[in-house]
């Protein structure tokens, strides 16, 4: 499938969410090791901030650089670099980033982050296994293994990860936000992990919600939220949502 664009709104609506005058951000959703749709949309992104418009570009990316695909050493070296110059870049903490992380810390939920896309992350690092891994002692070494190959530009970009980012009238988040629960009181667990509590709530957050986490076929708008998960390991598309003004558009792979 080719590059599309699809305009969700072409005109600002005073009454609609905003952000500040003069800026655009663009907000990428999961990525899960496919390290060559981000390229692609790399290219999308750099292609639409020429054509102008806005004094400050900024993109936020919601997490889950790693896993599942096949290419997750890949999409942290093109990351942990200079993505796309000119821009003003925040990365957000993913569940699956914060399973690596535990992992190195103290071996963490090794099985439950194996068996959800780790062997592919490893893999990536040039790290064989087999699952269900052996014994401790195994998981251990390659505890160590992978903390050798990670190499520190790779692990300090992964521990600098941020839980999320308010531009204007909305919040960036991994997964979303907890409701009753003070945008300033979220924890990070929840951040980076909630789904059914979240999604069902149809009342406000007192921001607009961006966030990934939980895939649909195709990015979806509600009144309080946004969802831009559109699961790009299996489907190929990989999403970002552009805010300027009042405006609303997607850029796709």
């Amino acid at each position: 499938m080719g590059p599309v664009q699809h305009d969700v709104r072409t005109k600002a609506n005073p009454e609609r969410p905003r952000v500040p005058e003069g800026r655009r951000v663009y907000a990428v959703g999961d990525i899960h090791g496919r390290d060559d749709l981000l390229a692609r949309l790399h290219d999308l992104i750099a292609e639409d901030a020429a054509a102008g418009g806005a004094t400050r570009n900024n993109l936020v990316y919601l997490g889950d650089y790693i896993d599942r695909g096949p290419a997750s050493r890949q999409v942290i070296e093109r990351l942990a670099g200079e993505p796309l110059a000119g821009f003003e870049t925040v990365f957000l903490r993913g569940n699956h980033d914060d399973f690596l992380l535990r992992f190195l810390d103290d071996g963490g939920p090794a099985d439950a982050w194996l068996m959800n896309g780790g062997i592919a992350t490893l893999a990536s690092y040039g790290i064989e296994m087999a699952f269900p891994p052996g014994n401790p002692a195994e998981i251990d070494g390659i505890r160590r293994d992978l903390a050798r190959r990670l190499g520190s530009a790779h692990l300090e970009f992964l521990r600098r990860l941020k839980p999320s980012h308010a531009v204007g009238d909305y919040l960036f988040v991994h997964a979303g936000v907890r409701p009753g629960v003070g945008l300033a009181e979220q924890t990070p667990l929840d951040l980076m992990w909630i789904r059914g509590d979240f999604l069902d709530w149809d009342g406000p957050f007192g921001a607009i919600v961006v966030h990934g986490h939980t895939i649909a076929p195709v990015p979806v708008f509600r009144p309080n939220r946004i969802g831009i998960d559109t699961g790009a390991y299996s489907s190929g598309r990989l999403t970002c949502l552009v805010l300027e003004g009042g405006s609303r558009r997607l850029l796709q792979t």
